[in-house]
Parts: C-alpha cells; sequence; structure tokens
C-alpha cells in the first residue's frame, strides 16, 4: 500500500514543537511501515495546507498514517483528519471530532463523567478574576486547557493556598490565552492505559496499564511536568505492567472503555488517570495522538499482548483504520489513481573536461548518478521519467517527448541568461515546469541585481559595487576587507582564500584577474566577520522557510573565512555542516524573515536556497540567492538542511513537483473553462 506519514518535525526544545516528532522518531516510523511492505511517504505539513494538499495529491496514498499535531489554536489536532474526510482518503487515527473533544481536558471531562467516570473536581477559567473565591479543596493544580505533552505544567503548578491562585492563573493565562483548567489536586500515582484498538484478542484494545516510576519514587505529590517530559528523557521510567491490584486492574479497564466509547476514540491512543494511596481512581485526560518514539508506554504494553516490534504495532494501527472503512488490506484494493504523468527530466551532464577547458566549467552540472537518484525519485511518486538533455537540441526533442511537465534541473550553457532558457522554452511550448520563471532566474544569477532588489525589500545587504573594468571609483561607504567574486557564477566558482582583500591595489588587481579568467563584471563586497548560513525555501505563494544550516569554518587561524569553491569540491574538509543550526529564537526569526523576503522579492517560485552573513553586530545580511539549487543527497547544501529537517530526499523532490503539478491542473481547469464558454460559430 501506498501510505502517506503525516507529521510536524522538532527541530528544536522550543515549547512551541514539543509536541511535534523528532527526525528520529519519523525515521524509524518510516523504516517500520516499510518492513511491512508499504510504500512510505513522509510529508511535513508545517507549512501552508495548500502545500500539504498538493504533496498528498501528488502521492495518491491509499492510507494517511497520521501523527500531525498541528501548530496553532484550539482545533489544531482535529485540522488534519478533517482535511483527510475532505479530500476522501483514509487515514489513522480518531477523526476531527474526538481530536478537538479530546485536546479539550474540561469539555471531555464533562462528557465522561456522565458515563460515571470519577475525575478531580474543577473549573475552566480564561480571566484571571474568575478564579476568586472558588469552592475547591487545596492543594490545587493549574494547567492549560487546550495543551499535551506537559507543556505549561511547572513544578509552580500546584498551589497550596487560595491567595496564591489568582496571580499563578494570571502568570498562566499571559502565556495560555485560551483558557486554564484549575482541579483539586490528586495526591498519588500516574498510571496510563495504552489503547490500541487493532489488538487481537484484547479487551476492546485496552491494553495493560503502565505506570511512571519518577526520580525518588514514592513521594506521591510529584507530577510529570514539563521539564520531567522535555528534560532527560531517562528520569522518567515506564513500568509495565503497573502495580495495581486485581481490582483496580479491572476497574481501570471498565473505565477505559467508557472513556473510549463516550469520546469516540478509533485506532490509538493514551488515557492518563490519577490512583490515591487508597487506590481512588481518577481520570486526567486522553491523548488521541500519542507519543511513537521508541520506549513509549504503548509500545510497552503492547509487547504484553504479543505485539514485540514497533511494525507490529504500527500494523495493528494499519489493520484498525482499514477494518473500519471495510477496506480489506491482501484485497489489493486501491485508491483510483489517474494515469501517471510524464515528467521530463531536464539536465545538464557534468562530464571530464575536454583538453583545455576550465576544469570549473561545468561545476554546477549534474553526474549521472544524481540524474538518476532524482529520476528514481520521481517515478517513486508514481510517475514516467523522461530524461532530456538541455542541449541545442532540446527545442527539437521536446515536442516529441509528450511530457505533462518539467522537473527542470538545468544551468544552461553560457550567458548571463543561461539558467532562463530552459524556462522560456517551456513557456514558449505551454508545458508546466518546476521552480522559477525566467525573469527570476536571470535576476538571480545577477548577484549585483539582486542585491538592489533585495535592499529594497528591505533586507541588509554588504556594501558592494559591480566593476566591469576594474577602474571604477570605489564607492565611499565601501570598507576593507572586501570579497571579490564573479557576479553571475554559482557553487562559489571564483572564490578561493585570495578572495578576500584588504587594500585597494590587491583589490583592482583581484578584479582584473577575475574579469580575465571569467569574462564577465565581477562584484566586491565588504567582508562580513560574523557566522555564515544557508536558508533553503520550498512553496510557491505562501513559501515554507526551512531552518538554517550554518557552514562552521574549522581553521581558526584564517582570518577572513569565506566558503570557497574547494570547500565544496575538494576532498580536504575546511568546513563543518551544522543542520538545524544552533541559534537563538530571534535570529532564527531573523533569518526566516529575510529568507522569505528575499524570495518573494525576487520573484522565486518553488524552490530556493538563499545565503546570509552576520556583521559583526549580529544582524543578517543577504549574500546571494540560487534558485537552482543542487539537488546531490549528502554533498547539496539544500539536501543537507532538509536531512537535518528531517526529510528524505524523496520527499524533497516531491516538493519541488508538487506545485507544478498543481499549476499544470490549474492551467487544464481553465482551459476547460474557456472552451466550455466559448460561443458557437456560426455555420
Amino acid at each position: 500500500m501506498r501510505i502517506a506519514l503525516t507529521h510536524n518535525i522538532q527541530l528544536g526544545d522550543s515549547e512551541e514543537e514539543a509536541e511535534f516528532d523528532r527526525p528520529e522518531t519519523i525515521a524509524a516510523l518510516s523504516d517500520a511501515l516499510r518492513s511491512l511492505g508499504h510504500e512510505v511517504f513522509p510529508v511535513e505539513v508545517s507549512g501552508p495546507a495548500s502545500h500539504t494538499v498538493a504533496r498528498i495529491e501528488a502521492i495518491a496514498p491509499d492510507l494517511v498514517f497520521n501523527t500531525a499535531e498541528g501548530r496553532r489554536g484550539r482545533l489544531r489536532e482535529a485540522f488534519f483528519p478533517a482535511l483527510f474526510e475532505q479530500l476522501g482518503l483514509a487515514y489513522t487515527g480518531s477523526d476531527a471530532y474526538a481530536c478537538a473533544l479530546t485536546l479539550d481536558k474540561h469539555l471531555s471531562k464533562r462528557v465522561v463523567v456522565e458515563r460515571g467516570v470519577p475525575i478531580a473536581r474543577g473549573v475552566f477559567v480564561n480571566t484571571a478574576n474568575a478564579a476568586r473565591g472558588l469552592d475547591l479543596r487545596f492543594p490545587v493544580i493549574i494547567k492549560p486547557n487546550y495543551e499535551g505533552s506537559s507543556k505549561g505544567i511547572t513544578g509552580d503548578s500546584i498551589v497550596e493556598r487560595s491567595a496564591e491562585l489568582v496571580p499563578r492563573v494570571r502568570d498562566l493565562l499571559a502565556r495560555y490565552p485560551d483558557g486554564v483548567l484549575i482541579e483539586e489536586f490528586i495526591v498519588g500515582r500516574d498510571v496510563t492505559v495504552p489503547f490500541l484498538e487493532g489488538v487481537k484478542g484484547s479487551a476492546d484494545g485496552v491494553l495493560s496499564p503502565a505506570e511512571y516510576v519518577f526520580p525518588g519514587e514514592g513521594d506521591e505529590r510529584t507530577i510529570y511536568d514539563y521539564s520531567l517530559k522535555q528534560g532527560d528523557f531517562d528520569a522518567v521510567k515506564v513500568r509495565v505492567p503497573a502495580r495495581l491490584s486485581d481490582s483496580l486492574r479491572e476497574r481501570i479497564a471498565d473505565v477505559s472503555r467508557r472513556v473510549i466509547k463516550a469520546l469516540s476514540v478509533r485506532d490509538l491512543a493514551r488515557l492518563d488517570f490519577r490512583v490515591t494511596p487508597a487506590d481512588e481512581l481518577y481520570f486526567l485526560e486522553v491523548n488521541a495522538l500519542p507519543s511513537l518514539e521508541p520506549g513509549a508506554s504503548l509500545y510497552e504494553s503492547a509487547r504484553l499482548a504479543g505485539l514485540e516490534t514497533t511494525a507490529s504495532v504500527l500494523d495493528a494501527v494499519v489493520r484498525s483504520a482499514l477494518s473500519r472503512r471495510g477496506i480489506n488490506p491482501r484485497s489489493g484494493k486501491r485508491r483510483a489513481r489517474a494515469e501517471p504523468l510524464r515528467v521530463g527530466l531536464i539536465h545538464n551532464v557534468r562530464r571530464a573536461p575536454a583538453p583545455g577547458e576550465d576544469p570549473q566549467a561545468q561545476a554546477e552540472f549534474d553526474s549521472p548518478k544524481t540524474i538518476q537518484i532524482i529520476g528514481e525519485a520521481i517515478e517513486s511518486l508514481g510517475h514516467v521519467v523522461v530524461p532530456l538533455e538541455a542541449t541545442a537540441e532540446l527545442l527539437t526533442r521536446l515536442p516529441a517527448a509528450r511530457i505533462d511537465v518539467a522537473f527542470n534541473i538545468a544551468e544552461g550553457i553560457r550567458g548571463r541568461s543561461r539558467e532562463a532558457q530552459v524556462p522560456a522554452v517551456l513557456e514558449m511550448l505551454g508545458i508546466p515546469y518546476t521552480g522559477s520563471d525566467p525573469t527570476a532566474l536571470s535576476l538571480t544569477l545577477d548577484k549585483g541585481l539582486a542585491k538592489r532588489v533585495v535592499a529594497l525589500a528591505g533586507v541588509d545587504t554588504p556594501e558592494f559595487i559591480v566593476m566591469k573594468t576594474g577602474r571604477e571609483r570605489l564607492p565611499a561607504g565601501l570598507r576593507f576587507p572586501a570579497v571579490v567574486k564573479p557576479v553571475a557564477e554559482g557553487s562559489s566558482k571564483g572564490i578561493d582564500r585570495a578572495s578576500v582583500v584588504t587594500d585597494e591595489a590587491s583589490l583592482r588587481a583581484r578584479v582584473e584577474d577575475r574579469l580575465t579568467r571569467y569574462r564577465q563584471p565581477v562584484l566586491v563586497e565588504q567582508f562580513l566577520p560574523g557566522r555564515e548560513f544557508t536558508v533553503g525555501v520550498l512553496g510557491d505563494k505562501r513559501p515554507r522557510v526551512l531552518p538554517p544550516m550554518e557552514i562552521v569554518f574549522l581553521d581558526k587561524t584564517a582570518e577572513h573565512p569565506v566558503y570557497t569553491y574547494d570547500d565544496k569540491f575538494d576532498d580536504e574538509i575546511q568546513v563543518r555542516y551544522e543542520a538545524p543550526a544552533a541559534i537563538t529564537p530571534a535570529l532564527r526569526r531573523a533569518l526566516e524573515q529575510a529568507a522569505r523576503r528575499s524570495f518573494v522579492a525576487l520573484g522565486c517560485r518553488d524552490v530556493a536556497r538563499i545565503d546570509f552573513r552576520l556583521d559583526a553586530e549580529g544582524r543578517v545580511h543577504f549574500i546571494e540567492c540560487n534558485p537552482l539549487p543542487g539537488l546531490t543527497p549528502g554533498f547539496s547544501d539544500l539536501c543537507k538542511i532538509t536531512a537535518g529537517a528531517g526529510m528524505e530526499h524523496r520527499t524533497l523532490i516531491g516538493e519541488i513537483l508538487a506545485p507544478a503539478l498543481r499549476r499544470r491542473k490549474l492551467a487544464r481547469r481553465q482551459e476547460s473553462t474557456k472552451e466550455s464558454t466559448k460561443e458557437p460559430t456560426k455555420s
């Protein structure tokens, strides 16, 4: 079966991403599903919803295995199940109603209490004043009503006296304005009951209860707060089975079944309870999107039910989701798929340099191996690949190739608009294609013009001048040291250790050398001493910025380090790549904002990689934009960025292709509408 694995990736330790899955978890889930014989397509959903829809429609999955939490709002966990329903897709897990209900702790408790489920007395408040004069027994515990993963729960969450309550609630509402739950605190132990509907022979999917064992076991006032859940993963142990009496075990199973039925939970979940020293049982909450990280209580309890591996647990989830939709996984029944599209993979092949040819001349071209890998990725998405080399014969070959859409990685052969040549031909022939249009590709190849455009968009760029003769007067604002580079080259061609100059004489000598060798104008820009980053951007109308990657220079003796051609292509390692970069939230926001503004200002679409450098004060400055970034796994900067973000190479290719498929679909619809409204001709 074709399975789309929808998820949010956790790339940092911010509380905003606390409920997201780590890249290692998504990799483990993908491997487990593939071991069951499925085709798996990981889909990270943090970008625009339209982008997610395009990706899923391009995959045409038989099933969506959903772990996506959503990013914001009280209905965030319900958003993707609702979307899958509208798209007519089978998916794992609870529906939108159940996801919305279980995320609302207060409302879900009001529902289950009618089924005889015991809960602690409590109230929901969304103003601090509403916390005054409550008829509750202290101590109480306060927590965000619409959060999971213990977000907002700290050592201060237990309030001992009524006089302390209002200030604590006010502080918590400042961070979680949607509302706070105040409950009488239950002294006791945390017990969790995993639910796996597809387990054969279990009591309606209710598995053996597990127990959390905290550091300093025996303190019954310990709570599973955010620092314990997100800090030291080894600090809290999962004990399976929990130490419960037979009668309590039967009671907790019965209560769990009532909760599951009342809240319409399906396939998998985790139910949390508090058990007092007197074996009193209190329901806390349900997580309809439980953790699937290695060591999670779901796996530990499933072992007691005979499911020894991650794959066997996921198989139970898949079978449960298919069963309730009447789909037999062995019947071969699949969603109806359209005829495969013919995708023209238009490229330039890197070959051994001819005698006397500049060894850097083909640096931006792709190796046969890279072209093969990209083609295989496109084929894995269900398309037919038609390889087309971007030579002069392309004009005659394209009509005969009968392609539906082009995946363009061609750099062009010569000239300052070489990257625009293939897209211009495709537009002339009415063939949709991936990547930016001819205007954007011509603009970004000229580093000087690109800098002027992004500067007008409010993005800082170093002081610079474009020199055509080497005799131009230097601008008053240009300070030394300065960097000298060809104005219209990529892959750091023309950049080496001698590219940084420290006085006017050496600058003019270097400019003369570059003019002679590259036969094009030369860009001279002020050298910035700060850190260097490159940022990937994917998408079209609402671009999605990927986590920045830092280029870390290893030679600490270098006074003016720059990212050179040799750094990219020689075996001697002079740089280290940190993806994602270890940066502050403020710097991350600044880089993301600069990347998005630059992408939009330059008219880019689908994909680009944008380079930035910090000045001495740590301000972000635009260096250049590459809208045709390399796509070689493990080598190209964009592939390092996406790998660090937990995105498989095949997924990256699908992300780039999806907007072009959407444009093709829109064009065909518009053409169809135009034909249907055309007035009939008179005979």
